[in-house]
């Protein structure tokens, strides 16, 4: 009887194992696409394309899978939050992630960092899926360039802060320096010390369409009006490159060029003003006695006694921390858009001074 037992138990073991639960691995094997194309399809995310989601679709029905709403139930937070920054070199971004930290400590959550490209919507696009594949809480975009509508899209799957960008949404937060007041600031600066021909640095739009609502294009803009206002139309002189070390040096050099040349430079961004300060070393010419120099940003290398960088204090720190606030505000449930300004302020320091024969400031 015992044997008889056990054979007949042996013989039906196939039949009282439970099936084993299809996957998302088996899902995109079967439809011979990646897990993170089976994933966007399933969340209905932007960038899958109508026959992928066929693809995935008719995988899903024929294997017939469910998605683990018990799991996902049973996760709940993640506790992490992803923050997106278009690179790591701007001195800029280290600040606002100094204030990020700073507001996380003691809060449970820890933040994945992820670089977005700068200049490559691709690049960024990946990153954010990488970012929700991952089921982070929420996420902080730090000077996307993703237009409006696909920032929307993803405020509508989780949480979103905004930095750096002006333009107004009631799906995510915002938080962001008052440009336009900066840039009058350190315009009207290099004006009163006596410069005309006072040239700018700016940078060049990401992507193709209507140019989204960055910094670059508010200062670019608050430069021509200012110059205009006081008479100098005739002067207003762009190199449009990058806000990196390279950038500034080849806008520098373009700026130098022109004859005559400029007797001041504001560059958009403290980066691209290192970059300046290398070109005009390089062409033998003096910081402040022959071209001035100003930033944006007022980074601590601007600070630095062997650089001592005239530049705009927007607080990367402070919009770091309120980000990070705003965000966990998001996550424990308020969803009123909430929009959060800095005020700059002028930071004079070595580099800029009178121009050339002006007598200003003597």
């Amino acid at each position: 009887m015992a044997g008889h037992m056990a054979g007949h138990r042996a013989g039906h073991r196939p039949e009282r194992e439970p099936r084993r639960r299809v996957t998302i691995a088996d899902v995109a094997r079967h439809a011979q696409v990646s897990t993170t194309a089976v994933s966007k399809v399933l969340r209905n995310a932007y960038g899958a394309s109508p026959a992928m989601r066929d693809r995935v679709k008719a995988a899903i029905e024929e294997l017939g899978y469910r998605p683990h709403a018990a799991a996902r139930a049973m996760r709940g937070r993640t506790f992490t939050i992803g923050v997106l920054i278009p690179h790591v070199r701007n001195p800029f971004f280290a600040d606002v992630l100094d204030g990020v930290g700073e507001q996380l400590g003691g809060s449970g959550y820890q933040a994945i960092l992820v670089q977005g490209g700068s200049t490559d919507l691709a690049a960024e696009s990946r990153a954010v899926e990488a970012l929700i594949d991952r089921q982070v809480d929420g996420i902080l975009m730090i000077a996307p360039i993703t237009p409006k509508s696909r920032l929307e899209e993803v405020a509508g799957e989780m949480p979103l802060i905004v930095l750096g960008r002006h333009e107004r949404s009631s799906a995510y937060d915002a938080v962001f320096d008052d440009d336009d007041a900066g840039t009058e600031l350190v315009v009207r600066h290099l004006i009163e010390l006596g410069h005309r021909r006072i040239g700018h640095i700016s940078q060049r739009n990401a992507g193709r369409g209507k140019p989204v609502a960055l910094p670059h294009l508010t200062r670019a803009e608050t430069y021509r009006r200012v110059m205009t206002e006081h008479g100098l139309e005739g002067e207003i002189a762009i190199a449009t490159t990058s806000w990196t070390e390279e950038g500034g040096y080849d806008g520098t050099r373009e700026l130098l060029a022109r004859s005559p040349r400029p007797t001041a430079i504001f560059a958009g961004a403290d980066q691209a003003a290192f970059g300046a300060l290398s070109a005009l070393h390089e062409a033998g010419l003096s910081v402040p006695g022959d071209v001035s120099v100003a930033g944006y940003d007022n980074t601590r290398l601007a600070a630095m006694a062997n650089i001592s960088l005239t530049s705009v204090d927007q607080d990367g720190t402070l919009m770091g921390r309120t980000a990070a606030r705003l965000l966990l505000e998001r996550v424990e449930g308020r969803t009123a858009a909430m929009r959060f300004s800095v005020t700059p302020a002028l930071v004079p320091r070595l580099s800029t001074g009178p121009a050339p024969g002006s007598g200003a400031g003597a």
